[in-house]
């Protein structure tokens, strides 16, 4: 669940990223590339520069996209196809964007959060629809929301708590609903249960379930069509985690809300209604959250991450949960190309992939099953 990784609009600096990347193009910071590494709860999905798609994990889903029932505890390519854009991965399912503005799901799909029409899991990509004007797509638990490049925004799957932000009429949609009538979104994010998306305009909207306070609009209930965030028209980017939400100002600050039971919030307070900033820092670039660990990195392009560290996924060397940033090694090499779950995994600017964190399906990619607490490298096939 999640997430879009979403840097701040500051100073553009280029990042190169090649072999594991955008599509070996520079990226800036001002303007950063879509997610080329997604985290599901126990695999993990990633767009290679050259356009071709792998996986690796946990499959009794599907959500290899292999065709096959087997996990690997290495990357497994996903078909031939080298026209893969972007990538992002729900607990248990995957909606990949193609250059060609098509969108395909594959994995679970109990609450039709695939978007092919049905509730049957897919073992290989299915095109959602034939539209070629999907831009970007966020998947959750069991909800899926996406923005085409008319601004307009959608959504499927699962709406209990109206996390389709369409009202409460359906209980759940198996193919995309649009949500309101505005052409000015630009961003989304799916949570277990709650949706965030910004406008062009700077604002943040959020809906769905906000039982601890997720939505940041200041109730511990639920609202089931998009509610503003505050008043700021400033917001650049935010990402969902399984009750909570982060998000960045275009002055490089840094806000969470939401629960807090593992720190993730960056602080040690408990449940937060409505936005809190996290420390007094205006460097913060991109920040991604899911489950209950958050990690961002910083224009210095050094990654931070904090809250849940049961398997080690905040890479300190420990699994002892942290309420504040924490530095990630020593390297300033980092993109925004990165993604949590109860493991991590991101990209640095010489195009190599390192995952760590909880690796009982092979998820981390090392080949092993052995919970990683440091960064390992990803080798992937030539």
């Amino acid at each position: 669940m999640r997430r879009s990784i979403i840097a701040a609009a500051l100073t553009a600096v280029a990042i190169a990223v090649l072999g594991w990347g955008t599509t070996g193009t520079a990226i800036a910071a001002a303007s950063p590339g879509p997610g080329t590494v997604a985290t599901g709860y126990s695999h993990t999905c990633a767009v290679r520069g050259d356009g071709s798609l792998w996986c690796w994990g946990s499959n009794e889903s599907g959500q290899l996209g292999d065709g096959t029932p087997s996990g690997h505890s290495t990357p497994a390519r996903v078909g031939d196809a080298t026209t893969w854009a972007a990538v992002d991965a729900g607990t248990s399912f995957n909606c990949a964007v193609r250059t060609d503005g098509s969108l395909w799901c594959w994995g679970s799909n109990r609450r039709g959060q695939l978007g092919d029409g049905t509730t049957t899991d897919r073992n290989t990509p299915v095109q959602v629809g034939t539209a070629t004007t999907w831009a970007r797509v966020s998947a959750g638990d069991s909800h899926t929301c996406a923005v085409r490049t008319d601004g307009t925004l959608w959504c499927w799957g699962f709406n209990r708590l109206g996390q389709l932000g369409v009202g409460l009429d359906v209980y759940y949609a198996t193919s995309p609903v649009q949500v309101g009538t505005a052409t000015t979104w630009s961003n989304v994010t799916t949570g277990f249960a709650h949706t965030c998306a910004t406008r062009t305009d700077g604002t943040l909207w959020c809906w769905g379930d906000s039982t601890t306070g997720q939505l940041g609009i200041g109730i511990l209930s639920y609202t089931a069509v998009p509610a503003q965030v505050g008043t700021a028209t400033t917001w650049t980017g935010v990402t969902a985690g399984y009750a909570f939400t982060c998000a960045v100002r275009s002055d490089g600050t840094l806000w969470c809300w939401g629960e807090n039971g593992y720190g993730q919030l960056g602080a040690t307070t408990t449940y937060q209604t409505t936005p809190m900033r996290v420390g007094d820092g205006t460097t913060w670039a991109a920040v991604g959250a899911s489950f209950n660990t958050t990690c961002a990195t910083r224009t210095d392009h050094t990654l931070w991450c904090w809250g849940n560290n049961m398997a080690g996924q905040l890479a300190d060397g420990t699994t002892v949960n942290r309420y504040a940033p924490t530095l990630v090694g020593t390297a300033t090499t980092w993109t925004n190309s990165f993604d949590v779950a109860y493991h991590a995994c991101a990209a640095r600017t010489d195009g190599s992939l390192w995952c760590w964190g909880y690796n009982p399906a092979g998820q981390v990619g090392d080949g092993t099953t052995v919970n990683r607490t440091a960064p390992a490298p990803v080798d992937l096939p030539a």
